[in-house]
Parts: structure tokens; C-alpha cells; sequence
């Protein structure tokens, strides 16, 4: 908390890593809101990749709020469009959807409605806007002009489209930003400033299409289709976006934005689909450098088709860097908060912070003796060993469980390996009780999955290293006594990964691309996974590393620096 108050009062950024469950939540929002006054801070923007990283951020402008009844503190929880609006069937103007139609004429009765009340959740603002009839996703965006705190998903601030960044720049407010689970910033920065066609959707796009928005989708798919016959692989990348086709995607998107101003087109229209995808398209390649690749994906053929092949274009970005750093700049002070943001030379570089940025790891309350953290170094989990680390780690994991009846978690890289080692751990051991995940496992499936977690309950959990039951799920106490990580949660050797890799060795030197491609978000991934097991001061359990390469030294010190790390017994 001190060190995030001197970041907000001396303008700084400051990457922050400390455990979860030590109250870094109200631990960062109160020394803000502590330093806003003397430094004028307009607003504070609390950050979240997830749902319950924003219900944290309300609870703890809850306990600030309650702490003293009469502060006139405004909270606002922004939430998406697509949960927000009333009328998923209209296009967003008065002519179609009637929460539009005479917005500015019942805003200033719903505003001073709004104002009598808190906290600005989406039910209540929902409410009020109902009962004005008017758009409460527009109602939300109005309020944060009036609002003290805005609690909202990362792309509100970090999208290149970012209506919180756009308010900030155009009312020029001072504001502090914390970034929760911050992380979580550099895939979902990637997925912010990556865009993808395809061909497939230009064709149906094509088939819908009159006039001169034809015409100008037809001059687009020759000039695609000619890139494809250039094509020597299935993935091919290129150091830049050809001119040619650049430009035929140019004049489609000026082709449509004309033929819709003429006569909009509604949602769920495939030409204004595919002008959205090319809009962002055409926005990339205009920034393209060295911190983004564009690479060209052959689709599979239908059997005894002979046509050419389809494709989808792709400019991926791959270091979020150039983007980030004018959000960085734009904030007062930004304050990103993670259990895992090691080590801080790899999100300083990846997201853009300044070199000036402060780097703090806070103690952490637990102690070694709280977990046994055992090297499984006998095993590999490498892809060529997987048939013969199967039996064991069914062997190791059944017998922890005999040593200790209790909840345990095991993660793997990939669904088929959970699965082909379930089946062996059932076969050689078939009165252990297991659950697993499984592909696409929908929320009441995970709601499932995580009650079997029970103080009283005993069996093991298989899980996938990465997927939701490896962050953000709380299971004290006896709820949880141990985690097997079966991996060391690299990304996959593929032709993609590989030409990332190769573009951070360009970025960062050829000694940085293997560690920022690989070792870094892979042993993230792990510490995550493991950090499920204590939770409190007043857990125990053990975690076992299941692989040879955890006896590295350089993997070791990614690991967090609390834990004692042995080899089995």
C-alpha cells in the first residue's frame, strides 16, 4: 500500500508482485483514492481481466465505503455491449432501436436518477435506464464522467478502440490505473491487436454483396487468391503486408462504408461483418513493424475440390509493446499487480512500461514449511516420453494419496495426456476416486467440477495447465491439500510459435526469444497452477514438479522465492 501511494504520488508505474490472497485488491485502491486528492487525480480506473477480479474491486470500494458512510465515493462497473444491450436485432441508432431513439433528450433526467443511488452496478443502472427509457449501455459510458472509481475489463483502457482511453485524451483527466492480475495483460494485448480475414467469410460476404461493393469485394478475392498461389506451405509468414493487397482491402472498406451511409445495414449482415474484420485489418497493417507478424494460414481442401484453397490472413502481434506504451503515457500513474509478474525485465519489455518503472515483491505471509514442494525429476513429460511417463505418474500420484487421503489437482499440457493418464492411474489403481475436465466444459460443468472440492472430500482432480481451474479458484484449507504439475507449460513447437520466437530473438536479441516465447509464460503458467494449493497462513499441502528439467537452475528461479524446493525422497 505505500508503495503503490508513492507511485500515485510521484506519477511513476510500478509493477507489483505479491501472493494471492493477501488483499492486494483494497491494498492498491485505497492508497490511490489516499493520493487523489493532493495530486488531483481525476479519476481511477481499476482494471480486470476477470469477472471476479471486478466483483473483488466493488467489494473492496465497499469496504472503504463502509469504513466511513459519508464519503462521496462514485463507483461504476462498466460491463460489455453484447451483456448490456436490450436489442441484440437493431443497429445502434434512433431509426432502429427505441432506447436510441431521443437518448439526449431523457439523459439528463436519468443521470440525476442515477445520482441519488450506488453503487452503479449494471443492475442499477440497468434499472434507471429502463425507466427512462434509454440505452443503459450508453447510460453506463455517460456516468463515468461523473464517477470516482470505473471498474471495467482491460480492452475499456487498452483496445486500440478504448472508450475510457478516448475520454481520458479528449477531457484531459489526470487518472491512476491499476491493472489487476496483470499477467493476464500480455495474451489478452495480443488478442487486442491481432486481426484475422478470411477468406471463407469474404466469400459469403461476396455473395451478399451489390453494386459497387461487389465489384470491389471481387478486386479483393483475385488479389487474394493470387497471393494463395504463392503459397509454398500451409503457414507461411512475410516480413510485410503486400502493397496490392493492402490496397484492394482499402477500397472494399471504402466501397461498404459507402454503401452504408447510403442505407445502413443491420447487425448480423455478412458484408458489414466482414467490413468490421477489414476495418481493423487495414488499421494494423498501417501500424506494422517488427513487434507483429502477418502470416497466411492455407484452410483444408475439400476432398476432391479442385479449387484453390481458401486462406486466412492474420496480422498477430506478438509483442503488445508499441500499443501499450501510449496508455502507459496517457495514465498519471499505472500500477500492475500480479502473484506472477517474474521475472519484471520480461513485462517491462513485452508491455511497453517505462524504463523508469519501479519494481516491488512483496514478502510473502506463508513459509516454507507451509508446502513441500517435491522434483519429480525422474520423469519426462517431453512429447517423444509421454507413453513412458504414463504409469509413473499414476504411480506417484496414487501414492501421495495413500500417504494422505485428501483433495488434490493434477495439471497436464493437453487433454489427451490428462486423459491417457487418468486411464492408467484407473486401470493400476481403480479405487482411487478422479475427475476430469473436459473439452469446452461449460460453466455449470466447472461449477461441478469444483464441488467435488469439499472440506470432507477425497480424490483427484485432472485438470489442464492454462484452463480455468489453473487461476482464480479459491479452495482452503482442506478444500485442497495438493497439485501435481505434469509440465512445464511451454507453449507448443509450432510453425506459429516459432516464427514468434524468431521475431523476439529480432525484438530483444537472440538470446531473449526462447525465454519470452517459451520459459517465461510456460513456468507463469505453473506457479499459478501451484499457488492454488496455499491460500492462507494457515494451510498445508505439497506440490510435486513432474519433470527432469525442474532440476535447472533457471527454472528454479522463476519459481516464487518462498517456496523450498527439494528433490523426491
Amino acid at each position: 500500500a505505500e508503495t503503490v501511494f508513492k507511485a500515485n504520488s510521484t506519477g511513476r508505474c510500478l509493477l507489483a508482485q505479491a501472493p494471492t490472497g493477501i488483499g492486494k485488491t483494497v491494498g492498491s485502491l485505497f492508497p490511490v483514492l489516499k493520493a487523489a486528492p493532493a495530486q488531483r487525480i481525476d479519476k481511477i480506473y481499476f482494471l480486470a481481466a476477470k469477472t471476479p477480479g471486478r466483483q473483488l474491486a466493488l467489494d473492496a470500494a465497499a469496504t472503504i465505503r463502509a469504513a466511513d458512510p459519508h464519503l462521496p465515493l462514485r463507483v461504476l462497473e462498466l460491463t460489455a455491449r453484447d451483456k448490456a444491450c436490450e436489442h441484440p436485432d437493431k443497429a445502434c441508432h434512433g431509426d432502429s432501436c427505441p432506447l436510441a431513439r431521443g437518448f439526449y433528450d431523457r439523459l439528463p433526467a436519468a443521470r440525476a436518477a442515477a445520482l441519488q443511488q450506488a453503487p452503479w452496478d449494471p443492475p442499477a443502472v440497468r434499472a434507471v435506464a429502463l425507466a427512462h427509457e434509454i440505452c443503459p449501455y450508453y447510460l453506463a459510458q455517460e456516468l463515468v464522467r461523473w464517477s470516482d472509481v470505473v471498474v471495467a475489463d482491460y480492452h475499456y483502457f487498452y483496445d486500440s478502440a478504448a472508450m475510457l482511453y478516448a475520454l481520458t485524451q479528449a477531457q484531459q483527466w489526470k487518472v491512476g490505473v491499476l491493472v489487476d492480475e496483470a499477467h493476464n495483460l500480455l495474451e489478452r494485448a495480443r488478442r487486442m491487436y491481432t486481426a484475422e480475414l478470411s477468406q471463407l467469410a469474404l466469400a459469403t460476404a461476396r455473395k451478399a454483396a451489390t453494386g459497387a461493393v461487389r465489384k470491389a469485394l471481387d478486386r479483393l478475392s483475385r488479389s487474394w487468391s493470387a497471393l494463395n498461389r504463392e503459397q509454398t506451405a500451409s503457414y507461411q509468414a512475410h516480413e510485410e503486408v503486400p502493397a496490392g493487397l493492402l490496397g484492394a482491402v482499402q477500397r472494399a472498406v471504402a466501397a461498404i462504408a459507402d454503401a452504408n451511409a447510403d442505407s445502413p445495414m443491420l447487425p448480423g449482415d455478412p458484408v458489414l461483418d466482414f467490413y468490421w474484420e477489414a476495418l481493423q485489418f487495414m488499421a494494423l497493417a498501417e501500424q506494422f513493424g517488427g513487434h507483429a507478424l502477418f502470416d497466411v494460414h492455407l484452410l483444408p481442401g475439400r476432398s476432391g475440390s479442385r479449387r484453390a484453397p481458401a486462406s486466412v490472413l492474420c496480422i498477430r502481434c506478438v509483442v503488445p509493446a508499441p500499443h501499450l506504451a501510449a496508455r502507459h503515457a496517457a495514465a498519471h500513474a499505472s500500477v500492475l499487480f500480479s502473484g506472477t509478474l517474474s521475472p519484471p525485465h520480461f513485462y517491462r519489455d513485452i508491455l511497453g512500461l517505462p524504463e523508469a518503472t519501479h519494481w516491488l515483491e512483496a514478502d510473502s505471509p506463508f513459509q516454507a514449511d507451509q508446502l513441500d514442494v517435491q522434483v519429480a525429476g525422474h520423469i519426462s513429460t517431453r512429447y517423444r516420453d509421454r507413453d513412458r511417463s504414463l504409469r509413473p505418474i499414476a504411480d506417484l500420484v496414487a501414492a501421495q494419496y495413500a500417504r494422505r487421503p485428501g483433495n488434490y489437482l493434477c495439471f497436464f499440457s493437453s487433454f489427451d495426456y490428462l486423459q491417457r493418464v487418468a486411464e492408467c492411474l484407473q486401470r493400476a489403481h481403480p479405487g482411487l476416486p478422479v475427475w476430469l475436465q473436459t473439452p469446452s466444459m461449460d460453466e455449470e460443468g466447472r461449477a461441478a467440477f469444483l464441488a467435488r472440492f469439499t472440506e470432507a472430500g477425497q480424490g483427484v482432480g485432472f485438470a489442464v495447465l492454462g484452463g480455468a481451474f489453473s487461476e482464480g479458484v479459491d479452495l482452503p484449507g482442506e478444500r485442497l491439500i495438493g497439485a501435481f504439475v505434469a509440465t512445464l507449460g511451454l507453449p507448443q513447437v509450432n510453425p506459429v510459435n516459432e516464427e514468434m520466437k524468431r521475431a523476439m530473438d529480432r525484438q530483444f536479441g537472440a538470446d531473449k526469444g526462447y525465454d519470452y516465447s517459451y520459459l517465461y509464460p510456460g513456468l507463469r503458467k505453473v506457479v499459478q497452477a501451484a499457488g492454488r494449493v496455499i491460500r492462507s497462513e494457515r494451510d498445508r499441502g505439497v506440490v510435486f514438479l513432474i519433470d527432469d528439467r525442474y532440476r535447472r537452475g533457471e527454472v528454479q528461479a522463476l519459481l516464487p522465492r518462498w517456496w523450498r524446493v527439494e528433490g523426491m525422497r
